[in-house]
């Protein structure tokens, strides 16, 4: 949800393949296939030759086996050099496919292992760079979910089709040309049956498709609710809802056990069983047929051949239709990675390489609203027609009610949606214009719930800015951190547990801002930064920013009304308007106004 409580239509932060045509899952999933595999092409291409050379090499053996016969077993011609060639052929040219076959199998599971971590870093960069908007319809296990289990299926769609089906395509293929050449009548019966296998495999598309889907989505949905559950656990059990969220997710369960059970279902009855009823009524009809003309000694060695060539029919598309069960939930899982990157980026990454540089206005506000306004729904506005100057180094407090739309203005001043109408400009450079990078440089954000990573204090101050460490301790000194930092056992290369758990509240907040600073923006926004801190903490922040006054532009979103008491200017916004501005002391004279009762609670309440 919007941080101010305003509803929003925003679409759903993941769509789902469950009502697309399987057709097109499989087109989506195969041009992820080969965008993927892109740099390796040429690689793929001495595969497949290669392939072909095992497939020509398997076709040899029966070939050569029909020549024994009927050249020197049954005729009895003992020519012993020539029997040890043949034989050698028949075994040799087996051997040396097989070995075909490794060789090229290690080499595409090779291309799959590149190509899946060039999709994981594809998957991942993307997420990173959509908008804040998906983020507020987004579950994270299902994300989660996405960047790991479904780019690790995408493996088995390269395994899959690169070498067992191709391979036994390009088999298939090779022996029905090979059957054609010994006799075509006998070749047409083959071929006569391929249509049940294709209607086998039509039908098992049909059947699984759905339940694979499904199973994949509650997949998710299972990841999901186990990251909520982990990550809200002292909750969960603080209102007794163990029961209740272990029934949900039994349910959950089961659905997903019913779906793959089906799918089973479908594998059960329509892969191995039916081709293998196939086989021996393939059999039967080649011999019945053999049966229907007179034998003579070459018909031996051609019944020989087609009994061995039908074996090399029947297992290419035993081990294709095999397949399918995996492929059809690879395919399913590329669908799912594909939805995923088609998410449109957020305006300043899809616009960077358009953005020009324009000349910065010396003599411009720091930051300048005009007539804005804003929805995340139709008709619905949370902001109306705001317009507020703040100079260069102001320390602007806003305050107001809850749904106020003190959130989203921070959020838009922080690009985390576009502005729908009237316009923010920064130092006189409208937002949209300036390049990502040197607008995050310029613009310093501390949260309400400080984001600290399971790193040391070093690590988690720098960011991955590569920043000296003169300049790390500087940022901690300027946000009074530098004093509990040292203190810690091994100071700045502490590790700090996971989400800082080895720091108290206050802690983790100036850990915060010493991040901020480290970046040394221009401006500062503070998003009610001393909620959940003691009054302590909250005087020593009170100081770093009064510290920083003249230096950088701050804006202090503030729950507790004395983090801004000595703010040059607080605005005080109601239902989306200005509705009074001043300095503390003046806004205080006003009988009656939003400020005044607010501050007049608050020291009730304290």
């Amino acid at each position: 949800m919007p941080a101010s409580g305003a509803t929003s239509n925003w679409r759903p932060a993941l769509k789902h393949p469950d009502h697309v045509s399987s057709g097109k899952q499989t087109r989506v999933a195969f041009g992820l296939l080969h965008h993927s595999a892109r740099p390796d092409l040429s690689r793929l291409y001495w595969a497949l030759l290669w392939l072909v050379a095992a497939a020509f090499l398997e076709v040899l053996g029966p070939i050569a086996g029909k020549a024994l016969i009927d050249e020197h077993l049954l005729p009895r011609h003992l020519d012993w050099p020539r029997m040890w060639l043949l034989l050698g052929a028949v075994l040799g040219t087996g051997w040396i496919a097989t070995g075909l076959r490794y060789w090229q199998l290690v080499s595409l599971s090779g291309l799959a292992m590149r190509s899946v971590q060039r999709l994981r870093e594809q998957v991942y960069g993307h997420m990173l760079r959509l908008p804040m908007a998906f983020f507020d319809r987004a579950i994270t296990g299902q994300l989660v979910s996405r960047v790991t289990n479904d780019t690790e299926a995408v493996k088995s769609l390269y395994v899959q089709v690169l070498f067992v089906m191709l391979d036994s395509t390009i088999v298939l293929a090779g022996t029905v040309i090979a059957m054609a050449w010994l006799d075509w009548r006998m070749m047409l019966i083959v071929l006569a049956l391929l249509p049940f296998v294709l209607g086998i495999v039509w039908l098992y598309q049909r059947w699984s498709a759905p339940a694979v889907t499904r199973a994949r989505q509650l997949r998710s949905e299972i990841n999901g609710q186990m990251a909520e559950s982990i990550s809200g656990m002292q909750v969960l059990q603080a209102n007794n809802a163990e029961t209740r969220f272990a029934e949900r997710f039994g349910r959950t369960n089961v659905d997903h056990y019913t779906q793959r059970v089906a799918e089973i279902r479908a594998n059960a009855w329509l892969l191995r069983p039916a081709l293998d009823l196939l086989n021996v009524i393939l059999l039967a009809a080649v011999i019945w047929m053999f049966g229907q003309r007179e034998m003579s000694a070459a018909e031996v060695g051609v019944l020989y051949a087609f009994i061995s060539y039908i074996a090399r029919v029947i297992e290419p598309l035993i081990q294709i239709t095999m397949q399918f069960s995996q492929l059809q939930q690879s395919v399913v899982a590329a669908s799912r990675v594909a939805i995923l990157l088609q998410e449109p980026l957020s305006p300043e990454h899809q616009a960077a390489a358009h953005i020009t540089q324009t000349p910065t206005d010396a003599h411009a506000p720091a930051i300048a609203i005009d007539h804005l306004t804003f929805a995340y729904a139709d008709n619905q506005p949370v902001l109306h027609d705001l317009s507020l100057d703040i100079p260069p180094g102001a320390f602007i407090g806003i305050v107001g009610h809850t749904g106020s739309g003190k959130s989203t203005l921070l959020s838009l001043l922080l690009r985390y949606y576009p502005v729908s109408t009237g316009s923010i400009r920064l130092h006189g450079e409208a937002l949209a214009t300036i390049p990502n990078d040197r607008f995050r440089n310029d613009v310093g954000l501390v949260p309400q719930e400080p984001f600290l990573l399971a790193a040391s204090a070093r690590e988690n101050i720098d960011m991955g800015r590569g920043l000296p460490f003169a300049e790390i301790e500087a940022a901690a000194k300027a946000a009074h951190a530098h004093g509990f930092i040292s203190a810690l056992e091994h100071g700045y290369d502490t590790p700090l547990g996971e989400g800082g758990s080895r720091l108290s509240s206050g802690q983790k907040q100036l850990i915060a801002i010493a991040r901020a600073l480290a970046g040394k923006p221009r401006v500062l926004l503070l998003d009610e930064a001393t909620s959940r801190i003691d009054s302590q903490t909250e005087q020593i922040v009170q100081t770093a920013l009064h510290e920083l006054r003249g230096q950088v532009t701050i804006i202090a979103i503030a729950h507790r009304l004395s983090t801004i008491r000595e703010a040059d200017r607080i605005i005080v916004l109601n239902h989306g308007r200005i509705s009074e501005s001043g300095p503390h002391d003046a806004l205080m004279q006003i009988d009656g106004g939003l400020y005044q009762r607010l501050y007049l609670l608050q020291q009730l309440a304290a």
